[in-house]
């Protein structure tokens, strides 16, 4: 029977759909039941994907959503159903592809309309209520769907049937096995290299996004080959964001993305994930150049995360609203007599290292940024900017997205297990220790991972995503802390990874669980979008897994697995940046194994001063019982020293810390011309 007719989103487990809890459209959340109602009643289906902290979605859901004639019309016409795009990515990436190849740009929110057997159709992006920015107002486009419909329904299913074989041969695909070398990451990085802005920082052109899979590509580049312009591009490019308006210098944080060339205008939603991978990419920098920069903003970022993001029990929510009290950016900028009020005769200190600025196209307040001939704050600038944040406080705060999406966690626990090796912090080994336990205390009875968490409410199933970053977190918080359950936990992820995402060939791993049945195409998900792909992901994890077990059934699996990914990635590299670079990482793998009487000792430290993505560290106690056998070598476990293993090869062990750090450095290769 169809539903009722109402909206019935205020049970949802998503606060974006609950944003919406109180429009008079008649929405429904992607379901399989909102499935069955539009083709019991032979409605086309209005989907409408977007996110919590998406600013146009606010903007298109105040014009439309929320006005009742809109409403009416939507609920006369279509089965209205709603999806937050971080909750159902599989959903996302099936509707996007579709837009995109009807020659439309993507973006959200996503707007589309489908059969009512969910094969799209039509679609767009923001539609105004009326007719500006030279397009259509959303009342003619949906009565000009509608009659489309009435009159052309057999064409449409015949387009809606080509547009799902067009999707499911571009997110399905089925391709032979492809040999992995280093050639593809030199190819993919000097094409990558060709593309940078290397003055300002980033790709060439506007907006900027901070585009980690990219930059993971250029530092794998020079870590393999020595050469130190993709090493300097990733570095020019963080210190230019680092020190632009995308960054929060009052509250610590990286927004979304720059609007402008020059890092200065944010779009200033803050995601969690951006954060992780800006956390990781600048340990990376901090170890290379030992830049205070880096210190600085590593810190001030988990320092956000733990004050802003953390949710009671110490997993972090996904993201802060760009908007807050109807105003992009409102909470975020300040205009010089708000700071004078707030900082008095203290003021010009702060004047002196930082400026206000504004572009042509923003309209609100100005941005503070470091001023260009400034030297970094000191710690009295320090003191003042933290005035302004307790000042900001008292502002109306941007609404916080606090549901707990397992993938994203992963990648931040990574990230601060990383950095707290990096700079001794225990502290925060313990903060991404707290948060993997988090979610594996919400594993279901079957030990299966939900994908989103909200107030003791789980989604299930989760997608592969979830477990291969849970299992690179695992091995991350193993390589801090010594404690080998992670190992075990990294096992036990990989296992249910297989169990409920294998395919037929027993090498390539879908997006979506075997026990998914709401999805209409099940899907890979081999595209990268902000974060690296849930397949390079994968890759990944079975190499570090295999690393850290010493697994040799395992290490030939991640050869398959990752020779699979290699293949189906082989026409389109820059959209799978991700699994090029998780192939370089099978490609250069190290294992380091540490016996020393501390894991505070100057060995250790000497090699959590030189972390390496290709890398998987194993401390052992000096003297303890047991044995380990590396490739053509027994460890030596009463001797201090370090065994480092390339490939399958292992250096004779090295007991002097200079010579370590040495060895652990980056072939040396000149600047090229």
């Amino acid at each position: 029977m169809p539903l009722p007719p109402a909206n019935l989103l205020a049970d949802e487990t998503s606060p974006y759909l609950r944003q919406h809890k109180g429009n008079p459209v008649h929405w429904r959340g992607w379901s399989q039941a909102a499935l069955d109602e539009a083709r019991e009643l032979g409605r086309p289906i209005l989907l409408s994907i977007g996110y919590a902290a998406c600013h146009w979605c606010h903007v298109m859901a105040h014009e439309s959503f929320e006005d009742t004639e809109v409403a009416a019309v939507m609920n006369r016409l279509f089965v209205n159903i709603k999806v937050d795009r971080e909750e159902r990515p599989d959903i996302d990436q099936v509707y996007m592809t579709a837009l995109h190849a009807t020659g439309e740009q993507g973006g959200w929110p996503l707007t589309m309309f489908l059969t009512p057997d969910a094969k799209p159709f039509w679609g767009g992006t923001y539609f105004p209520k009326e007719p500006r920015y030279g397009r259509p107002g959303f009342v003619q486009v949906l009565q000009s769907v509608h009659r489309a419909w009435q009159d052309q329904q057999d064409k449409i299913n015949q387009s809606g049937e080509a547009l799902r074989s067009h999707i499911e041969a571009r997110l399905a695909p089925v391709a032979e096995p492809a040999s992995i070398s280093g050639e593809r990451l030199a190819q993919l990085a000097n094409g990558i290299f060709g593309m940078m802005d290397l003055e300002g920082g980033g790709l060439r052109g506007a907006p900027k996004f901070p585009n980690a899979p990219f930059m993971h590509t250029l530092w794998l580049s020079w870590l393999e080959t020595g050469n130190t312009d993709h090493r300097d591009a990733v570095i020019t490019s963080l210190r230019k964001m680092l020190n632009g308006g995308i960054y929060d210098h009052v509250g610590g944080g990286l927004c979304r993305y720059s609007t402008d060339a020059s890092w200065l205008v944010p779009h200033f939603e803050k995601m969690l994930y951006d954060n992780a991978q800006l956390i990781r990419l600048a340990v990376w920098a901090h170890a290379e150049t030992g830049e205070k920069l880096f210190h600085v903003r590593i810190e001030e970022t988990i320092g956000w995360l733990l004050r802003e993001m953390r949710l009671e029990r110490g997993a972090f929510a996904s993201s802060l609203d760009a908007d807050s009290d109807g105003e992009e950016g409102l909470f975020y900028t300040w205009t010089r007599e708000e700071i004078q009020a707030v900082l008095g005769d203290k003021a010009p200190d702060l004047f002196s290292a930082y400026a206000l600025s504004g572009a042509g196209h923003w309209e609100g307040k100005p941005i503070l940024h470091p001023a260009p001939d400034s030297s970094g704050p000191d710690d009295h600038q320090h003191s003042l900017l933290g005035q302004l944040r307790s000042a900001r406080e008292k502002r109306v705060r941007p609404g916080r997205d606090d549901k707990v999406l397992v993938d994203w966690n992963g990648l931040a626990i990574t990230a601060i297990a990383e950095a707290g090796r990096h700079f001794g912090r225990t502290d925060w080994i313990d903060t991404a220790s707290t948060a993997y336990r988090f979610v594996v205390e919400s594993m279901d009875a079957a030990k299966r991972l939900p994908h989103s968490i909200l107030e003791g409410r789980m989604l299930f199933p989760a997608m592969s995503s979830d477990y291969a970053a849970m299992a690179n977190a695992a091995i991350a918080l193993h390589e801090a802390t010594s404690d080998h359950d992670y190992v075990d936990g990294a096992t036990a992820f990989l296992h249910q990874l297989d169990r409920w995402y294998l395919d037929t060939s027993g090498t390539g791993h879908f997006l979506t669980a075997l026990d998914a049945g709401d999805v209409p195409i099940r899907i890979r998900g081999d595209v990268d979008e902000a974060i690296p792909s849930a397949t390079s992901q994968i890759v990944e994890a079975f190499i570090r897994v295999a690393a850290a077990t010493g697994d040799l059934a395992l290490f030939e699996k991640s050869w398959a697995v990752a020779q699979a990914a290699a293949g189906r990635a082989s026409d389109q590299p820059y959209g799978q940046a991700g699994i090029v670079n998780a192939c370089a990482i099978l490609l250069g793998q190290r294992k380091l194994v540490l016996v020393s009487s501390s894991p505070e000792s100057i060995l250790v430290s000497a090699a959590n001063r030189k972390p390496d993505p290709r890398r998987v560290d194993t401390f052992i106690r000096l003297g303890a019982e047991g044995a380990m056998q590396l490739p053509g070598v027994a460890v030596d476990m009463s001797q201090e020293a370090a065994w480092l293993c390339i490939g399958q090869a292992c250096l004779p062990p090295i007991a002097d810390p200079e010579t370590l750090a040495a060895a652990l450095r980056p072939p040396r290769q000149s600047q090229t011309e």
